[in-house]
């Protein structure tokens, strides 16, 4: 009995600690960077003395008091893992079944069995090289969310290929062969482009193309034909 009475009280201080020190770093770092956005989250690290202070989806670090703060990659040497950047991907995962795929242009190759999504601009000439690139990726259904960001008649263009008989046709056209996208003809809900453009703010992405893979994972700007090819098999052999 006076075992267990022992490991709760201890199992009690360390409980006490741990909140004492994440209040400590909060108020600290409030004091002292008036201007700081809110803090979501301090825990601690795997490093003993080290705590992880999130802000959204960015991560930094503190000692126990807030006396130091740290921008850079925590990296486990032991395992060569970059502790740092595992936290930002799980933080910044997409929830692939929630997207709102009827807002997406869509094509496939093959089965289409293996799929994607891919924020990108009609004017975004990383995203025209990776539509090519696409095209000799096997069995894949790729679901495009146009955003206009870059500027210039880019909303123009993301409405017209949107509002297109046939957008898939004339996206690809257009992203490919660089065939001029036709003029809209009369009315036509284009509000999916807003959709998009929220849904990019949403998950802060900032830049095109982005892709997105089934589970959750994403990746900053265009990847070659054998990466993606990698990628995707690696994720099914996870499944």
């Amino acid at each position: 009995m006076f075992k267990r009475l022992l490991t709760a009280t201890l199992i009690a201080l360390s409980f006490s600690a741990v909140h004492a020190d994440e209040a400590e770093i909060r108020k600290t770092l409030g004091e002292r960077f008036a201007s700081l956005p809110k803090i979501d989250e301090v825990r601690a690290t795997p490093m003993a003395g080290l705590w992880e202070v999130r802000i959204g989806t960015e991560v930094m670090y503190s000692d126990a008091k807030g006396n130091f703060l740290i921008q850079g990659a925590l990296i486990d040497t032991s395992s060569k893992r970059n502790l740092t950047e595992e936290r930002v991907e799980k933080l910044t995962a997409i929830d692939f079944a929630a997207l709102p795929l009827k807002d997406a242009v869509v094509w496939k190759t093959g089965t289409g069995k293996r799929r994607i999504a891919v924020f990108a601009d009609p004017n975004c000439g990383y995203c025209k090289k990776f539509e090519r690139d696409l095209q000799n990726v096997k069995d894949l259904t790729v679901y495009t969310f146009i955003i206009p960001i870059l500027g210039g008649d880019s909303k123009e263009k993301s409405e017209a290929i949107w509002c297109a008989k046939d957008n898939t046709t004339v996206w690809r056209d257009w992203m490919v062969k660089g065939s001029t996208p036709p003029r809209m003809m009369g009315k036509c809900d284009s509000t999916a482009i807003e959709r998009n453009t929220a849904l990019a703010q949403k998950h802060h992405i900032n830049g095109t193309p982005a892709i997105i893979f089934e589970d959750g994972s994403r990746s900053p700007g265009a990847m070659p034909a054998a990466e993606l090819e990698k990628r995707l098999a690696a994720l099914a052999k996870g499944q």
